[in-house]
């Protein structure tokens, strides 16, 4: 390391504070503000639609049972208004309800792709509620937003991989430093003062990756988004806390991972920034990453050879044995498991053609037609898959059809990856229909959609907000 490098490693949770104080807008390549812009937007979508689903009737059911009162920050899709803290939880949970949200990529062979962090779902909500709060503008949001998702991203990847590995879920985890490094930003505290909210940041993060496939993953989000504003909100009371959070002995890097690499976050943070090197991966299925470069790879067959679900006799998917370690649902049962079981979204693209939020309901994957299909689908390790490395997510297809013909394909990576990056506009569509999904009127998603694309303009973030509630009724 060099000399700046050392003494970031020495002093690295005061090297990430002074980097969320530091840092401006101008200090940020346009083409990494504009990669931000799609992943805004997506984020807002999603909370939308994950607003309309049934974990949102119970969110709304929780902050009902606490008496809040009304508040400043908006609870996307609702007129609610709330404190800033429950704001975050509440939309924080909605952009993960469908894992449909973003997903950072790996730099590091043994940091596995896909399995790091969801950068926006902590990260977001916290910059929008405390923006709000503060009548900050959309330029300030934007900026709390970046910073938020370097240093979430960052200590994702330097974290030891066990942290993942042995259960942690780490968008719950180190999503909790993105919102805390966000909502410190907005409120303007100084380098000591945001070490000790990254401190009590570290001393909330918690989420377990046993419950993946039910409603406590996209609680993980939500919690990590509030946790970071009230760790922002207490350190900013003058609230105690250690100035070594990362680093120490009994810090988070250690007690959470067994240790960490300080080569990947010290003098690291914007050198490059994530959204440049290696990118976050923006999903087009409303499922775990780690199906996407398979299901991009099975719709191009399916196209390309005119395959009938009638006339598919076995299907094999191959991956690196990371993949099946989440991907663990292989006969699901619900909505929710079908987003991490790889048989199921090979299964309704064969059978439909499509997967969208309409794909993924309880009625759907226990159709008796989707239970059939999946029989037919084998998801094993792949020799040649496992050899490609885990910051890829390579899927092997074999497809046996009537009559012994056969058809295969391969991909390292899927639509929304850097690889095979969306346009705006294509986040717009994908924007437009979760908006649909959630009964929110077309001509106000439109001005959501010109809003996002010019929100460095914004003098007021709340000229956002205030397009983005809505009557449910």
């Amino acid at each position: 390391m060099s000399i700046t490098q050392q003494q970031a490693a020495e002093h690295l949770t005061h090297y990430v504070a002074d980097f969320v104080c530091s840092t401006r807008l101008q200090d940020l390549p346009q083409d990494v503000v504009g990669l931000g812009k799609k992943s805004i937007l997506d984020g807002i979508g999603l909370a939308l639609s994950g607003g309309a689903s049934h974990l949102g009737e119970l969110v709304r059911r929780h902050l009902a049972d606490l008496h809040l009162g009304n508040g400043p920050a908006t609870v996307i899709g609702t007129r609610l208004k709330v404190a800033p803290r429950f704001a975050a939880f509440a939309n924080g949970v909605g952009i993960h309800a469908d894992d449909y949200d973003d997903t950072q990529l790996a730099v590091a062979t043994d940091r596995v792709y896909g399995l790091l962090t969801h950068p926006t779902a902590p990260a977001l909500p916290a910059a929008l509620a405390m923006a709000e709060t503060l009548g900050a503008s959309g330029a300030d949001a934007m900026l709390a937003y970046h910073l938020g998702v370097e240093v979430e991203c960052k200590i994702s990847e330097a974290i030891h991989p066990r942290h993942y590995q042995t259960g942690f879920h780490s968008t719950a985890t180190c999503g909790t430093f993105a919102a805390a490094s966000a909502a410190s930003k907005l409120m303007g505290l100084s380098e000591e003062a945001t070490c000790r909210a990254l401190s009590i940041a570290g001393s909330q993060s918690a989420g377990l990756r046993e419950n993946f496939g039910t409603m406590t993953k996209p609680f993980h989000a939500g919690r990590s988004s509030e946790s970071g504003v009230a760790a922002a909100q207490f350190a900013s009371y003058g609230w105690t806390a250690t100035d070594r959070i990362l680093e120490a002995p009994r810090g988070f890097f250690s007690a959470a991972g067994g240790g960490y690499d300080a080569n990947a976050i010290a003098g690291r943070l914007g050198k490059p920034w994530t959204f440049a090197e290696p990118g976050v991966s923006i999903k087009p299925h409303p499922s775990g990453s780690l199906t996407h470069p398979g299901m991009t790879e099975m719709l191009r067959l399916i196209r390309e050879n005119r395959i009938q679900a009638s006339d598919v006799v076995r299907v094999r998917v191959g991956t690196n044995h990371n993949m099946p370690n989440a991907l663990i649902h292989h006969r699901p049962t619900n909505e929710l498991q079908a987003k991490f079981s790889m048989e199921f979204c090979m299964a309704i693209l064969l059978l439909e053609g499509r997967a969208g939020l309409n794909e993924f309901t309880d009625a759907v994957v226990n159709r008796p037609d989707v239970k059939k299909m999946i029989e037919k689908v084998d998801f094993v390790v792949d020799k040649d898959a496992e050899a490609a490395g885990y910051h890829k997510m390579t899927t092997i297809i074999d497809i046996e059809l009537a009559g012994g013909r056969k058809v295969s394909g391969r991909a390292d990576f899927g639509k929304g990856s850097p690889a095979m990056p969306m346009t705006y506009n294509e986040v717009a569509d994908k924007f437009r229909e979760n908006a649909e999904f959630a009964k929110f009127p077309k001509q106000k998603a439109e001005e959501v959609v010109a809003m996002v694309r010019e929100l460095e303009t914004l003098p007021r973030i709340s000229t956002l907000m205030d397009s983005l509630a809505h009557d449910r009724s």
